[in-house]
């Protein structure tokens, strides 16, 4: 599986972002997806997640009422809709697909995205 992510960018505190992950398999359904996101120096972290079916999603407390992780199977598409940005929401922002349960330990996905920059400015 490949994964595409786009939509980073600049933005202003207070700020949105919709980030999206393209999914090159065909049957996006049999995976569960995440987001994780890594700052300069440190490590890489869990954002949120959600189930193959999109019925159940999971969040980092940091991010829970700001952030919306969604997916369409149909488009084999998961987004990550970010509001109320905050500077220290910056760092890179990456996609994993995993074939098991959804889990928020990055060892659980078998596959990454490349990562795409979010910059939030003060």
């Amino acid at each position: 599986v490949q994964l595409q992510a786009s939509g980073g960018g600049l933005v202003q505190a207070g700020g949105s972002l919709r980030l999206s992950c393209a999914a090159s398999a065909r049957t996006l359904s049999s995976y569960a997806m995440a987001w994780f996101r890594q700052a300069p120096g440190k490590d890489r972290v869990f954002v949120a997640a959600v189930s193959r079916s999109g019925s159940s999603t999971y969040y980092a407390d940091s991010v829970n009422g700001r952030f919306t992780i969604s997916r369409d199977n149909a488009k084999s598409t998961v987004y990550l809709q970010m509001n109320r940005l905050k500077p220290e929401d910056t760092a890179v922002y990456y996609c994993a697909a995993g074939l098991y349960q959804v889990s928020r330990t990055s060892k659980e996905y078998d596959y990454w995205g490349q990562g795409t920059q979010v910059t939030v400015s003060s």
